[in-house]
This record gives structure tokens, sequence and C-alpha cells, in this order.
């Protein structure tokens, strides 16, 4: 077997290359470039050289049409990958996939790559399914094709509108990618709006938490779930930053009071948590357990999540439970309830834009009930409406403010 050699010539100019295909150099026809013979082999070199003399004949065209201008060298590098643009859709995907895939574990998280793939895989199937293509060349895009995307994920997958508008917003990522590498000169989906539902409160109930908190639990797994989750609830701590909690984390001040100082991995943003009596007691709970510097041994958070619907049904509480409710929890019942500001939430919580404290920390009715009393408790005798004045001596004994002109101008 021998590798078979290509060569490009444009104009006179002549660029060698590597087929990357392995022949048997008897049955090669230097006539027709092509292996003789109805072997298996001859049959798949055959079809192996007729798709690269396409891609080639493609790349030519393409180049042409797009520079204005074409050498044998510029088409070399396109059948190898050298300085040329990813055009199709799911071609660009996988670039930015494989990019991504390398900072795993470094700046980026497992399981938002695990989001990108599971968009990708649908993105693919809904092409299968509704254009019959394997790829589309990103300058076919149009309004009508994430709009048919929304559509294909709504109805034929049975996604909610959260997750429809979670995989539209990675998709539309791509096309920004698209952009800045000028493979797109606008953005087909800018006048695309998923359709949202008004968010539910997102954070339980003071009842709710206080069963959370008094149930009696005799699964140790289940009951080490409650009380991570108790300690988030207090602390407004992430699942990644509970996971990344270690001693060097928990400061003692003079007077006395324990802290938690930790930048988040989300955001980089510095949190500066106080400690109270609930989420020290848990600290204290499990410090025979812990393994190194980190203050929790904190299990999968599929797992933590499965446990907490467990717990949820020995409350007699319907409605899901997750995770990450403890944040919102936080926000709502432990802090703004409470009379504590927004601003001082939103530095705890390591947001860095207050907006998105108020998406956590949406105001309660017993909260705005609590204002309201203690404005009129302010506010006491402070005004008050006179009555009818019957005569006109009553109406002078009325006290008076007399607008007056300034000296400072004429």
């Amino acid at each position: 077997m021998c590798p078979l050699m290509g060569r490009i010539s444009i104009n006179a100019e002549i660029a060698q290359f590597s087929a990357g295909i392995d022949v048997d150099p008897s049955l090669w026809d230097a006539k027709t470039y092509r292996l003789t013979g109805r072997s298996r082999h001859a049959a798949e070199a055959n079809f192996q050289i007729k798709q690269l003399s396409e891609k080639i004949h493609r790349y030519y065209k393409q180049i042409l049409d797009e520079q204005g201008y074409i050498t044998a060298e510029l088409v070399k590098n396109a059948i190898g990958g050298i300085g040329r643009k990813k055009e199709n859709l799911l071609e660009l995907f996988r670039e930015h996939n494989d990019e991504y895939a390398k900072q795993v574990g470094v700046t980026r998280s497992a399981e938002t790559m695990r989001n990108y793939i599971s968009v990708y895989n649908q993105t693919e199937n809904f092409l299968r399914t509704h254009y019959n293509v394997e790829d589309i060349p990103m300058r076919q895009l149009e309004l009508s094709f994430i709009e048919k995307f929304d559509s294909f994920m709504r109805i034929e997958q049975g996604f909610t509108a959260h997750t429809v508008s979670s995989y539209t917003i990675i998709l539309r990522k791509i096309i920004r990618r698209a952009i800045s590498q000028g493979i797109l000169h606008k953005n087909p989906f800018a006048s695309y709006i998923p359709e949202q539902p008004p968010r539910k409160r997102r954070h339980m109930t003071q009842e709710e938490l206080d069963k959370f908190i008094n149930i009696s639990i005799a699964s140790k797994s289940v009951c080490h779930t409650r009380d991570m989750f108790i300690f988030a609830t207090f602390t407004g701590l992430s699942y990644a930053d509970m996971c990344n909690l270690s001693e060097e984390h928990i400061h003692k001040e003079q007077n006395g009071s324990f802290w938690i100082k930790i930048k988040r991995q989300k955001t980089g943003s510095q949190c500066n948590i106080p400690l109270l009596d609930i989420p020290l007691q848990i600290m204290e709970k499990y410090k025979s357990e812990r393994k190194g510097n980190t203050i929790f041994n904190m299990i999968n958070l599929s797992c933590m999540n499965v446990n907490l619907k467990k717990i949820a049904k020995l409350c007699g509480i319907e409605k899901p439970i997750t995770y990450h409710q403890s944040r919102h929890n936080f926000g709502t019942l432990i802090t703004l309830s409470q009379g504590v500001p927004m601003e001082t939430v939103s530095q705890m919580m390591g947001h860095k834009c207050i907006k998105t404290t108020q998406i956590y920390a949406k105001l309660t009715r017993q909260k705005l009930n609590e204002d309201m009393k203690k404005l009129s408790r302010r506010m006491g005798q402070k005004y008050r409406l006179s009555d009818y004045a019957e005569n006109e001596n009553e109406a002078n004994q009325c006290k008076t403010v007399q607008l007056k002109p300034n000296n400072y101008g004429k």
C-alpha cells in the first residue's frame, strides 16, 4: 500500500498535499486517477477520491467568490482546514464546543458543557427532521429558522418555556460567534423574542422552611442534604461555592463573630456573609467528617435534588423543591423580609448588578405590611386634617404659611 498524493495546479502554480488515502499501486490507473477493479478496497478508495475532488472544486469556487482571486496554496490550506472559516452552523458549533471542552475544570464547568452538547444534538436532530440535511450554511439562516426550532422544541420535544429560552440563548451565541469571525454581517435572529411565561415565586414560604428545619429524618444521607440546604438558606451560597468552601474562608472577628469571606466561582465577586447560629451548628455537626480543608463533603447535585424531593414529601409539600431555591430563601426570607437593605443583600450574594438581586429578592406581602406599619408609627400625629370652620373667627385661628419673595433677584 502507498499513500496517495494530490496536486492542485492553478495558473501555473502547483501545490501538493497528502490525500490521506492508502492505495494498492498495482491497481492505480494514471489516466483516470482511479483504482481499477471491483474490489471493496478499490470502491472505497475511488469514493474517497471523488469526495476529495468535489471538495477541491467547491473550495475553489467559494474562495474565488469571496476573495476575488485564487491560488493553489489557498485551496490546499482550505482542504487542510488552515485559515478557512467554518461556513456551516454545526461546523461552527463543533469548533465552539471543542474550544469550550479544553477549559472545563479550569474556567468552565462540566455541567455547562453538557448543556452545549445537548443543544448541538437538538439542532442536529432538527436539521435532519425538518430540512433533511446534515448541516446548513450560516448565510442561509433566517428568522424563520429559529422560529421553527422554537416550535420543534416546544411541540415535538415537549420542552418547557424555560428550557426553550436557555437553548435558544446558546444557539444565538453561535450566531454572535459567526458575526465576530466575519462569517455573517448581521444577526438573522435579531428580532426573535422567545415566549416567556411569568416567573412564579421561587422561594419557600416561612411555614415550608420551618417544616424543613424541624422534620425528623431517619436516613443519614437525606438528613445531610437537608442540612446543606438549610446552611445555604442561611448563607446564600450556591452549590459550587458550597463545594469550594474551606477553612480558609471562615474568619473570626474581634467581637467574636464568624464570617464567610469567599469569591464566587460563577462571577468572581467577593462575598462577606455573617454566620448565624444555625449555620454554625451545622458546621460543628459535620466537623468530624471533614476530608482535608473543605468544610462539607458535598454529594452530587442531582442526588441532592432527589433527596430534596423526598424531604418535601415527608413535609407534605407538593411543589418541587430544588437546591437553588436555598439562594432565593436567603434573598427573600432571611434577609430582605427582615429589613436588610437591598445593597447589603447584593453584596452578600456576590451579585455584580443589583438588578440580579431584585430577581432573587422579591418583596413578600409580609414585608410590605411590616414596612407600612413602621411608616404609620413614624408618622404618628405629624399630619392632621383640619375640621370645617363654621365662622370667620375659627378660620382666623388656623395657622397659615405666607410665601415671601426673596432678595436675590428682581
